[in-house]
């Protein structure tokens, strides 16, 4: 399997294009690069330009789409109100760090009556509204809404690794990150285990009004309380909705311990018996605070767990800012080269990408290069004195500890691009370790059955968390309502379920038989876990629904499997439809589903 030098540096542009995209320059009306008219009778003030659109993986592409960045919320309510006269549609955007159509479909014509609203601009307040709640604006990122509660001494239990995410499009999907109760462990006032849509006291949407304009209807900012009924179907409304700002409940922030490590195999870790410390499981019941990421065709994952330590442990380095694995956030050159070879056609270098990507973290995290000297090949040839020395240079960083948002964020924007499905299998605590056992068991031999036919689909990693559910007391507010579509929200058929299970499988985009591979996992999961001793969700940001060739694209998934997935489905579908009649906040994808 040796692969030429030359042809490795050669392909290290096309890697590096892979790995990020600057978005176009803004084209105003007018212009000669302009594609198609303006939006007509724009509300007073209102400036539009255009700008492409590429989603987080370069996957969803549209050109020359209309944007508008909103001075507030009573502009996006006047937008909504001349999207109804004119049969356009609104898209609320941030950072578009996901994978799903939700937003823009792939191919969104550029002539197309969708004008994107830039919530980042504007929509940026941000201020405490009590000792345990603050007002944020949509457009805030996580980083900058952790930065303002941690400077007063507030934080979160958890949250999404990535801080370039704004507050609305987490709210939106559910945003997670991974936290359930360690062994003994009380939650602390104002904190909770499940998604960031859990901590909402309240809302501010724009939602339409048949009394409004002397009775011939509108759209209206309103703010929903969390005891409300309308309000559950708000809370994660995949987009199909405009929530402008939230109060959050938050609670006193908590010095952490992160500790890597990098010594337990896989097939210890996802063990079907779960009566070692050594197994997922139990990591759990120690710490609470628990992600493996499993390079592909490697034996041992990197598991990162954290510990509330109000005191640093002997040992531990102190951190002062977030982002602490720069050999993840920033793509190693040796890696953008053979990612280069991978995405050009050499599928079968999957394996020793998988090793590459493992033995840079080794390396980082421990110092122990004995592995790298023992390598071969061109993988010994990649792992240059000059890239080690590197790696070295920053100091170690298996055992980190500081206060909760450094240690929180590790995911920046410059990380390896890739494309992900997702899943939540929810589950009694107590079977945790028998339904990733399960997914291990698929996953492995899937694994082996494409690689018996000269296909590998995996090039990334597999990727997995543990959360517990929205349980809605955890906000504080009485008679506060469960989110109705967070993968999250409890099934009241199955009280017994209180922990999920996220599962990610990563691989580079467009690695041929990937969809199929997707497809097949997909079907698998769903045959185990098919709500007889755990159940089924979608991660609505990244990719499900699979067909040979597709994702967000089986009819039986789209039509039957998710809603019953879910059992306040009907009822958030219909109030999402009573804010919305005219489907302003509508996307293809949510047309089919949402239906």
């Amino acid at each position: 399997m040796a692969v030429g030098r030359r042809r490795v540096l050669a392909a290290s542009a096309a890697a590096l294009a892979a790995t990020g995209w600057r978005p176009a320059g803004a084209v105003a009306p007018g212009s000669a690069h302009a594609v198609g008219s303006a939006p007509p009778g724009l509300p007073d003030g209102v400036e539009v330009y255009q700008r492409a659109y590429r989603n987080w993986s370069g996957e969803i592409r549209a050109d020359a789409l209309w944007t508008c960045a909103p001075r507030g919320p009573e502009e996006v309510r006047a937008l909504a109100d001349w999207a109804v006269e004119h049969g356009w549609r609104l898209r609320m955007q941030g950072f578009r760090h996901t994978w799903a159509p939700l937003t823009v479909a792939d191919g969104a014509p550029a002539p197309g009556r969708v004008l994107l609203l830039d919530t980042r601009r504007h929509l940026t307040g941000l201020r405490l509204v009590g000792p345990d709640a603050v007002r944020v604006g949509a457009g805030n990122s996580m980083e900058e809404l952790l930065d303002f509660l941690g400077r007063r001494g507030l934080g979160v239990t958890a949250c999404p690794a990535p801080g370039a995410l704004t507050v609305g499009g987490a709210l939106a999907v559910g945003g997670h990150g991974t936290a359930v109760p360690a062994a003994g462990e009380v939650r602390a006032p104002g904190h909770g285990y499940g998604s960031l849509s859990n901590q909402v006291v309240s809302l501010t949407a724009v939602v339409w009004d048949r009394r409004a304009r002397g009775g011939r209807g509108g759209h209206v900012l309103r703010e929903f309380h969390r005891s409300e009924a309308g309000t559950a179907a708000l809370l994660a409304h995949l987009g199909r909705a405009a929530v402008v700002d939230v109060v959050l409940r938050v609670g006193a922030d908590e010095t952490l311990r992160c500790v890597s490590r990098l010594d337990i195999p896989a097939t210890r870790l996802f063990a079907p018996d779960a009566g070692s410390g050594r197994t997922f499981a139990g990591l759990l019941d120690a710490d609470g605070r628990v992600e493996a990421i499993w390079f592909a065709f490697t034996s041992h994952p990197w598991v990162k767990v954290w510990s509330r330590s109000p005191r640093r442990p002997l040992g531990s380095r102190r951190v002062d800012e977030p982002y602490n694995y720069p050999f993840s956030d920033r793509v190693p050159d040796p890696v953008a080269r053979l990612a280069a070879e991978l995405v050009a056609g050499r599928p079968e270098l999957a394996p020793l990408f998988g090793r590459l990507q493992f033995l840079i973290a080794k390396v980082a995290l421990t110092g122990d290069v004995s592995d790298v000297l023992l390598s071969g090949g061109l993988l010994r040839e990649l792992l240059t004195g000059e890239l080690l020395e590197h790696l070295l240079a920053g100091g170690l960083r298996s055992d980190l500890w500081g206060p909760s948002r450094f240690l929180l964020h590790y995911v920046r924007p410059s990380t390896l691009r890739v494309t992900t499905n997702g899943y939540a299998v929810l589950v009694r605590r107590a079977d945790v370790q028998w339904a990733l056992s399960r997914f291990h068991q698929h996953y492995e031999r899937l694994l082996t059955h494409y690689r018996e036919r000269g296909a590998y689909p995996v090039n990334g990693a597999v990727e997995v968390r543990a959360s517990g559910l929205d349980v809605p007391a955890w906000c504080e507010v009485p008679g506060a309502r469960a989110p109705s579509l967070s993968p999250l929200t409890p099934d009241r058929r199955h009280p017994e379920w209180d922990t999920a299970l996220w599962l990610n499988v990563l691989s580079l985009p467009g690695t041929p038989t990937l969809p199929a591979f997707y497809r097949d996992l997909e079907r698998a999961l769903l045959g185990t876990f098919d709500g007889t001793r755990a159940g089924l969700r979608v991660e609505w940001s990244k990719s499900w629904a699979h067909t040979e060739d597709a994702a967000w694209a089986d009819p039986d998934v789209l039509g039957r499997v998710v809603p019953a997935s879910l059992p306040a489905w009907s009822e958030a579908v219909d109030a999402l439809d009573h804010h919305d009649p005219h489907g302003v906040f509508g996307t293809p994808l949510l047309d089919e589903l949402l239906r």
